[in-house]
C-alpha cells in the first residue's frame, strides 16, 4: 500500500458568507450543533490512517487554533508525524471564489512536502461536507496508475456560488473542467491524491506564476499527466454561502444524513465541550430539530439547530433557523430563516423573517 501524507486548504474566502466570515475563515464556521466545517477533512484523514496532516491557515487563524489545539481530539499529537500549522500565502491581484488551491500557498511550504517520504498527498479543501476513507482513493489511484485522482460526485447540482465539474471519460480520465454543471454533473468534491514528486514538479514548473489554482494547472496538463477520476457515491454537502451554509445545516435532520455522517464505523471528531443536558421549560414544544447540551428551550423551536448554551425564552418562537453558541432569544420574538452568530442577543417582540434564498445573517454579540 502506498504511503500517504494529508493537506487541508483553509486560506480562502470570497465574502459569501457576510459578518460569519469576518473574523474567522471558513474553516471553522461552527455545524450541526457541535462541529466545525474543518473537523470534517481532519477526521476524514485521521480514519483514513493519514497520520501526517498539515493545515494551511489563513491571516485570520486565531479561531482555527483555538478549536483544533494541538490536536488531541484527532490523535494528532504524537512523537511521529502529527499535525502541522503551516503559513498561507497573502492574497494577491487574483483570488477567484474557486481558488481554493493556491500555488503560492504550497510553494511557501515547500519544506513540508521536501522531508517527508510518503509516496501520495491527500489535498483537500474544508468548506464540502462529506465521511469519507481515503484509502479506498488512495487504492484507486495506486491501481489506476494516475498521476493525480480526482473525488467527484455525479449527478451533484444542489450548489451555490461556483463549483468545478469534471468531464470523465469510459476510462475514467478526467478530459476536462467545466465551470458550469452539463447532464452528467460531476462535481469536484475539492479533493484529490497527487503524487508527491509531481507536485514537487508543479512548483518548479509553474513556480513564476504562483497565483495559479491547481485545479488550472492540472486543467493545462490534460494531455501531459494522468488524472484520473474516483466517484464518491455517499452524502455530499457543499457550504458556498449563506443558503447552502443553511440548508447543508438543516439537511442533517434528516436521519439517514445524520446516521451517514455522524453514525458510521468513521466517526467525525471535534473539540471535546461538556455542559449539562438541555433543559426544557414547560410550555417548550420542539418538533423536527437538534437541540445541542446546555440550551434552555422555554418557546416554540420547529425545523431548527440549537449550539451549546441557547436559550429561547417562552413565547418565543423558533423556525428553520441557525441559532449558535450561547445565542439568547427573549420572549415573543419570532424568528424564521435566520442565521444567528455566538452571543447574538434578539430582543422580546422583535420578528426577523428571511427565505431560503436569503436567509438573514445576525453578527456575532449583536443585539436586536
Amino acid at each position: 500500500m502506498i504511503t500517504s501524507m494529508g493537506l487541508i486548504m483553509t486560506n480562502y474566502s470570497d465574502g459569501s458568507f457576510g459578518s460569519l466570515t469576518e473574523d474567522r475563515p471558513v474553516a471553522t464556521l461552527p455545524f450541526g450543533g457541535r462541529y466545525r466545517l474543518i473537523d470534517f477533512p481532519l477526521s476524514n484523514m485521521v480514519n483514513s490512517r493519514i497520520n501526517t496532516v498539515g493545515i494551511i491557515t489563513p491571516y485570520m487563524y486565531r479561531s482555527l487554533m483555538d478549536h483544533v489545539g494541538a490536536g488531541k481530539e484527532w490523535m494528532l499529537n504524537r512523537k511521529v508525524g502529527g499535525m502541522f500549522f503551516l503559513p498561507g500565502s497573502i492574497y494577491g491581484v487574483k483570488n477567484q471564489s474557486h481558488s481554493k488551491f493556491l500555488l503560492r500557498d504550497i510553494i511557501l511550504n515547500r519544506s513540508y512536502l521536501e522531508r517527508a517520504d510518503h509516496d501520495v498527498v491527500v489535498v483537500c479543501g474544508s468548506n464540502k461536507i462529506f465521511n469519507i476513507d481515503y484509502r479506498k482513493v488512495c487504492g484507486h489511484h495506486e491501481a489506476s496508475g494516475a498521476d493525480i485522482t480526482l473525488v467527484y460526485k455525479p449527478g451533484y447540482t444542489t450548489c451555490e456560488g461556483p463549483e468545478r465539474y469534471l468531464e470523465i471519460s469510459s476510462t475514467e480520465r478526467v478530459t476536462g473542467f467545466l465551470s458550469e454543471a452539463d447532464d452528467k454533473a460531476n462535481c469536484f468534491m475539492d479533493a484529490f491524491v497527487i503524487n508527491r514528486s509531481l507536485l514537487l514538479k508543479f512548483m518548479n514548473w509553474y513556480g513564476a506564476l504562483d497565483y495559479m489554482d491547481l485545479t488550472e494547472i492540472f486543467e493545462d496538463n490534460l494531455d501531459k499527466v494522468r488524472i484520473n477520476a474516483y466517484s464518491f457515491d455517499g452524502y455530499l454537502g457543499s457550504v458556498n454561502g449563506l443558503a447552502s451554509y443553511m440548508s447543508s445545516n438543516l439537511e442533517l435532520l434528516d436521519p439517514e444524513v445524520r446516521n451517514e455522517l455522524f453514525l458510521g464505523y468513521h466517526r467525525i471528531k471535534t473539540k471535546v465541550s461538556d455542559a449539562a443536558p438541555a433543559k426544557y421549560i414547560t410550555g417548550a414544544k420542539v418538533e423536527n430539530s437538534l437541540i445541542s447540551t446546555g440550551c434552555t428551550v422555554g418557546g416554540t423551536v420547529e425545523n431548527s439547530i440549537l449550539f451549546r448554551g441557547a436559550k429561547v425564552a417562552p413565547g418565543a418562537t423558533v423556525k428553520n433557523c441557525i441559532v449558535m453558541q450561547k445565542c439568547t432569544i427573549e420572549q415573543g420574538a419570532v424568528l424564521e430563516n435566520v442565521i444567528l452568530d455566538k452571543y447574538a442577543t434578539i430582543k422580546a417582540g422583535v420578528r426577523l423573517s428571511g427565505t431560503k434564498e436569503l436567509p438573514i445573517s445576525v453578527g456575532k454579540r449583536q443585539s436586536i
